[in-house]
């Protein structure tokens, strides 16, 4: 009696195990069959740790603090380019020296990803960010920071992971679908706090936040336009702060790594404390995309209850 209990008890555990196997997630690839993946920089890291997980190995182009425009990739980002599988930027001419970078990496089974493709991209008409440019517009290269944009940012670096690595590609969709619903938990969550504040306006150092502010109907005001071209006039700091006690601002916003200087001199101007927003430009790997999302918006949210 006691032989035929075990074997009952046996074939149980090995009937449930398969069960719970069914709804395990994907399994994650060996370290062997990694994708390898460049970025161009930080925001894009992120996106793709969100979506890639631990199927890929990153090489991240750029450094924290550095200028995107104007980078010249290093010897051994081009070598990087020439060994890898997917090469992912934003896009918006955010980096002006990728398509030379991608021609001297002489890499023929490179999938190029422009991960603002297909999201709502906002147009700058030139003229009134920089005097005496011509009539033409360009676009607002932050695409990254709308969480609206940052899912159609991660459906294109899906899609090329799983065009490059199909072995895999149940694996990427799962992390692609919980990306998104947690973004759209994120939205739902800030698309109601913001509704019931006393205020809908914030006031930045750099006017990076337009992509984050059309999200959530708010209203974005800032010291320096959104290439950050040049310091603002006399004039221009006077209105701000006309603009800023009429809304009965309490916050002045600017990004990590930006000088103080003037957004300390607005803050003492109308009696504001100074607070850092993150851009995603630059990081240290400590939070997720998602994660300092969250902590951008909270303090946005504090700022106009």
């Amino acid at each position: 009696m006691k032989r035929l209990l075990l074997c009952f008890l046996a074939l149980l555990l090995v009937f449930l195990s398969g069960c719970a196997s069914e709804h395990q997630a994907a399994p994650e690839p060996a370290t062997q069959d990694k994708l390898s993946v460049v970025v161009s920089f930080y925001a894009m890291e992120e996106l793709a740790r969100e979506i890639g997980g631990d199927a890929i190995t990153i090489h991240t182009v750029i450094p924290s603090g550095e200028e995107p425009h104007d980078f010249q990739p290093k010897a051994s980002d081009l070598s990087a380019l020439s060994q890898a599988d997917v090469f992912i930027i934003n896009g918006c001419d955010l980096e002006e020296w990728a398509p030379k970078a991608i021609a001297t990496a002489h890499n023929p089974k490179l999938r190029v990803v422009t991960a603002s493709d297909g999201a709502d991209i906002h147009y700058i008409e030139m003229k009134q960010v920089l005097p005496g440019q011509k009539e033409e517009k360009a676009a607002d290269p932050h695409v990254w920071l709308s969480l609206k944009n940052a899912k159609v940012e991660a459906r294109n670096m899906r899609d090329a992971f799983v065009a490059a690595d199909p072995a895999h590609a149940a694996y990427y969709n799962e992390r692609y679908a919980r990306f998104t619903g947690k973004a759209d938990s994120l939205l739902a969550e800030y698309t109601r706090k913001f509704a019931a504040a006393q205020r809908h306006t914030f006031v930045t150092g750099h006017a990076a936040f337009s992509y984050m502010a059309s999200d959530f109907n708010l209203t974005q005001l800032s010291l320096s336009n959104v290439f950050a071209a040049g310091e603002p006039s006399i004039h221009h700091l006077k209105n701000l702060a006309d603009e800023c006690r009429r809304d009965g601002l309490t916050t002045v916003f600017m990004e990590a790594g930006e000088s103080p200087r003037i957004p300390n001199t607005l803050a003492r101007e109308i009696g504001a404390r100074v607070e850092v927003i993150e851009t995603l430009e630059e990081g240290d790997g400590t939070e997720t995309y998602l994660e300092t999302m969250q902590k951008n918006l909270e303090k946005l949210y504090q700022s106009m209850i």
